[in-house]
């Protein structure tokens, strides 16, 4: 039987106090188990510094360092320029997450959409693709994305949930679209609209674990070591064979991430 193409979980965070029982022994079986890279996404500065910490600790562990829209209320000048010198850390593949989320009232629209763009400006300056928040904010965040040229840094919209015609406008800006577990829920039928009309060529693997676990294991903490029910998943929406996906899901992440693949 020809082997299988290796997986690339493009966002996840290992840092989360959910790993704290196991995290050494599940990051240990990886590879081991056909998960050959991960992008461990920052979310708050204590995450970045989390996060930084695991891509010192495994080869395989690569990281991106934002701030979540949710946590941009502890931004200032003097953090900001803590956060722009962990960027600058070898290991550090994306600026992200980053972006708006309008689903809590906290912090305002006005500190989400400041921290947005200073942060798009961040990856210009040090030329890092960026990894894109979006909920409850698809018309806002298309906009000031169009406005500040995001394009010509590029990255990903991470864990879509928009239509079809939301994502055309993301692929317009040369931007790749992030898949999860919730390409497996039964009532992901906008999400299974926009896979079946994105390109293969746009489209990245991630679990942003432990969040959005895929059925069978939905509701329970998500890992990389479910991507394979995404595969599927995505297989069947596209009519190609799994192995297909696979090779596409890995080629199009080391675009992405500007990396070897």
């Amino acid at each position: 039987m020809a082997e299988q193409t290796s997986i690339f979980d493009t966002h996840a965070h290992y840092d989360d106090k959910a790993f704290d029982q196991d995290r050494e022994s599940l990051l240990g079986s990886l590879p081991d188990l056909g998960i050959a890279r991960v992008v461990n996404v920052g979310a708050s500065l204590a995450s970045c510094r989390r996060t930084l910490a695991l891509t010192k600790q495994y080869d395989y562990i690569y990281g991106a360092i934002g701030i979540h829209p949710s946590e941009t209320g502890e931004l200032n000048e003097e953090s900001f320029e803590s956060l722009r010198e962990m960027c600058k850390e070898k290991k550090c593949v994306a600026i992200g997450e980053i972006g708006l989320d309008y689903y809590w009232d906290e912090p305002d629209r006005e500190t989400q959409k400041k921290w947005f763009v200073r942060q798009l400006h961040l990856a210009k300056e040090l030329k890092l693709p960026v990894i894109i928040h979006s909920r409850d904010a698809a018309r806002d965040t298309m906009d000031m994305m169009e406005a500040e040229k995001a394009g010509e840094t590029g990255g990903v919209v991470h864990c879509f949930s928009y239509t079809k015609e939301t994502a055309e406008v993301f692929l317009d800006m040369g931007f790749f679209i992030g898949i999860g577990g919730v390409l497996t829920f039964q009532n992901a039928r906008k999400l299974k609209e926009a896979v079946d009309s994105i390109p293969l060529d746009r489209m990245v693997l991630e679990t942003d674990c432990p969040y959005l676990a895929p059925v069978p294991y939905r509701g329970k903490r998500n890992s990389s070591l479910y991507l394979p029910y995404v595969v599927t998943a995505m297989a069947q929406i596209k009519g190609i064979s799994e192995e297909a996906v696979r090779k596409a899901a890995w080629e199009n992440a080391c675009r992405l991430y500007h990396m070897e693949a």
